[in-house]
């Protein structure tokens, strides 16, 4: 679970570095790669949601 949650915080690093290229200084190439990070953030939330569930059971 340790694993899932480092890439969680390097997926958010990059989606926030992104988006702060696009917000602050129009970089569409930068809104592109923060888009593709926000769905691989996606997955990974929902499948570290799917690991604490398991945990608390346990």
């Amino acid at each position: 679970m340790n694993e899932l949650i480092e890439k969680i915080n390097a997926s958010f690093e990059t989606l926030k570095a992104d988006a702060d290229l696009q917000a602050e200084k129009g970089n569409k190439a930068a809104g592109t790669r923060a888009r593709k990070t926000s769905l691989e953030l996606e997955k990974l939330l929902k499948e570290f949601r799917k690991a604490s569930l398991d945990a608390s059971k346990a």
